[in-house]
């Protein structure tokens, strides 16, 4: 079972929570574009841990949702990503971390990958600007398509997905303000990661986010919910009450989010404090 839908959407309504936030509490505001761009990249990246999870390579079967994004292309680099992250458990583990076959749900889902894998990417966007930005929006954006519009992509098949990519990855970077450095998108990455986490944390499986702080003598100890009320990847719960729920607050957050409607928010604060 994939939680591809749940975890993009997941992204989508944090980034735009936390914009609102950012914005009331301490008056950072954003662009539309800049808004727009970070929800997006934000929704992709917190597929983004799950490249850990290959399937069958070879036959272009079965694996995550972030390993179909692209095709074989994108198989590939899950199996390799599968099996850094396998050795590096082997070379990593204690006597009381229990035995694995594969490598899925391990470093990639860990709050050490999710700073690193943030601020590598906003050095990077910094470093070599116009390129590094392309390139990061399309992987991005196609693992945003790929999660928020699932079945529909799914349907029609990777390249579909990869020409989405392509033209909004271009698209967007012309909306941005120019003279930044973009740093946007590292947060956005090392956010998506961080909610990707979390959201592994409410299933059966837990996560091992505190790696490599010993907890019970192991350094990979899975952190969950009690095995009575965590929920079942692509079970019932989630796709009839999270997944909905999720969809409320990016509406509601996007909807907050309009100009027009900050204009009359703000206008009718005016007015009240002036009375």
């Amino acid at each position: 079972m994939v939680m591809g839908p749940t975890h993009a959407m997941s992204g989508a309504a944090l980034w735009l929570a936390g914009s609102a936030v950012a914005d009331i509490a301490f008056g950072i505001d954003q662009s539309s574009a800049e808004l727009v761009v970070g929800t997006i990249a934000c929704a992709g990246a917190s597929l983004y841990p799950d490249i850990d999870c290959a399937g069958k390579v070879t036959e272009n079967k079965g694996g995550s949702t972030v390993a179909r994004s692209f095709g074989v292309a994108s198989l590939m680099v899950a199996e390799v990503v599968e099996r850094l992250c396998y050795w590096f458990y082997l070379i990593t583990k204690s006597k009381k971390d229990k035995k694995r076959k594969n490598g899925h749900r391990l470093f990639t889902h860990t709050l050490l990958h999710a700073a690193i894998i943030g601020t590598g990417t906003g050095l990077l966007c910094a470093r070599f600007g116009k390129p590094a930005v392309i390139a990061i929006l399309f992987v991005l954006t196609g693992l945003a398509v790929r999660g928020l519009l699932a079945e529909a992509v799914a349907k029609k098949g990777w390249m579909v997905t990869t020409a989405i990519a392509l033209a909004a990855s271009y698209g967007m970077y012309r909306l941005l303000p120019e003279g930044r450095d973009y740093w946007i998108l590292g947060l956005a990455m090392g956010i998506g990661c961080f909610i990707h986490i979390l959201g592994d944390m409410i299933t059966k499986m837990g996560s091992p986010m505190l790696f490599p702080i010993p907890i019970k003598q192991k350094r990979w100890h899975d952190i969950g919910l009690p095995k009575n009320i965590a929920l079942r990847a692509g079970g019932k719960e989630e796709n009839r009450i999270l997944l909905p729920i999720l969809t409320v607050l990016v509406v509601v957050g996007m909807f907050y989010n309009l100009p027009e409607v900050q204009e009359f928010l703000f206008d009718r604060g005016g007015q009240g404090a002036a009375q």
